[in-house]
């Protein structure tokens, strides 16, 4: 008979709820650092126009961190949207296709986030 407790006990599983644990709340942090970022630019005094908003992201320390922004927001979304799908749908084929359309989803947003940020 196996223990159930203790340090001999039988661990086994995907063990990957610490690491995502991890990753949200560091992509927590690279988007509340943007945001902060952000909102130093646009409380600086003068007219907020289309200027403005251009000058901001024409930087290219801006364009990185908001591609990392970018990257970081699919990423936090993903491990969010996968875990309520793994939480409450439990029909197997259902749940492969409902994450499979949440990750075609975060691609496209994700590539059409990029596409505006660099003009393609």
């Amino acid at each position: 008979m196996s223990k159930n407790y203790g340090p001999e006990r039988l661990v086994v599983g995907a063990h990957y709820g610490a690491r995502d644990w991890l990753a949200q709340r560091i992509t927590a942090a690279v988007i509340a650092v943007f945001t902060l970022v952000l909102l130093v630019q646009l409380l600086a005094p003068g007219p907020l126009g289309y200027d403005r908003w251009a000058g901001i992201f024409s930087a290219q320390w801006m364009k990185v961190l908001t591609f990392v922004v970018i990257v970081s927001l699919a990423w936090h979304a993903w491990i969010g949207i996968r875990d309520i799908w793994m939480d409450y749908v439990k029909p197997a084929a259902v749940r492969l296709t409902l994450q499979v359309l949440s990750i075609v989803w975060l691609v496209g947003c994700a590539g059409w986030a990029v596409q505006v940020l660099w003009r393609l």
